[in-house]
């Protein structure tokens, strides 16, 4: 699947995103983040599927080393975050910036814009499979 399909499906989750039930929150994750599914639908004819979560950060707040079973595709709706891959110099984004996260890619992402943040992060993943693994 080329990257532009991939984005128009990942448009096309989100704009039915309005038409699913209430999003519920994750009370499991880390301090200072709010994790809140908006949207989980089937890749049609596939073992996969689309799910698409709000993460909301709290000011310094900071999510841990992880990964997941798929692709990940982070667009950050408002304040500084920072992305943090193994190996890799830091990558900070500003509200309007998006990032690729290819599949099995260990990385953090930390709030360091001094005053909440928020991403809305698309999955692509295999039917079945949590959707953050934290690294050990």
């Amino acid at each position: 699947m080329t990257i532009s399909r991939l984005l128009a499906a990942a448009a096309l989750v989100a704009g039915i995103a309005s038409t699913t039930s209430p999003a519920l929150a994750d009370p499991s994750g880390p301090a200072g983040i709010g994790r809140t599914e908006t949207v989980r639908h089937d890749l049609a004819g596939t073992s996969q599927e689309f799910v698409q979560v709000r993460v909301d950060f709290a000011p310094d707040a900071a999510f841990p080393l992880h990964a997941h079973p798929g692709i990940e595709i982070a667009y950050v709706i408002e304040g500084t975050v920072e992305y943090v891959f193994d190996g890799k110099p830091p990558v900070t984004l500003k509200a309007g910036d998006s990032v690729y996260i290819p599949a099995g890619t260990v990385h953090s992402a930390r709030n360091v814009g001094g005053t909440s943040a928020s991403e809305l992060a698309t999955y692509l993943v295999e039917k079945g499979k949590p959707i953050v693994e934290l690294a050990h």
